[in-house]
């Protein structure tokens, strides 16, 4: 039993690369303090700077309940991957693209990205 349960777990991160399962979603929740301005407390993209912004006429911060993304920041044919995900928190959003305004995080850790991309993942309703 636990052998057919490893491999469909195994399976799910081949077949569904944008679940991340190394996260952990609660330890991400703390991270996502600096995220809050924009994307706002839900992750609705509707902070007051987010809100601002959008009437200021700038592209409003993206909705995390909707679970879509916009980067294949590797070129690998797949948008919204951990990895893509990673890059965009690492190097904010202009380098592939994107708003300026989407600031990089480059003192977050390699584990702290992971964590908080599992809790932006657990935001989809």
């Amino acid at each position: 039993m636990t052998r057919i349960l490893s491999t469909a777990i195994l399976l799910a991160a081949f077949v569904l690369p944008g679940v991340s399962f190394a996260g952990d979603a609660a330890a991400g929740k703390t991270n996502f303090g600096v995220c809050v301005s924009c994307h706002g407390e839900g992750g609705k993209g509707d902070g007051p700077t987010g809100k601002a912004l959008a009437a200021a006429g700038q592209p409003a911060p993206r909705d995390f309940t909707v679970g879509e993304f916009k980067f294949d920041t590797n070129k690998d044919g797949e948008v919204g991957t951990d990895a893509d995900l990673a890059e965009v928190i690492r190097n904010g959003a202009a380098p592939y693209g994107g708003n300026p305004l989407m600031a990089p995080n480059p003192t977050l850790s390699d584990d702290d990205i992971s964590n908080l991309i599992a809790f932006i993942r657990s935001l989809k309703e």
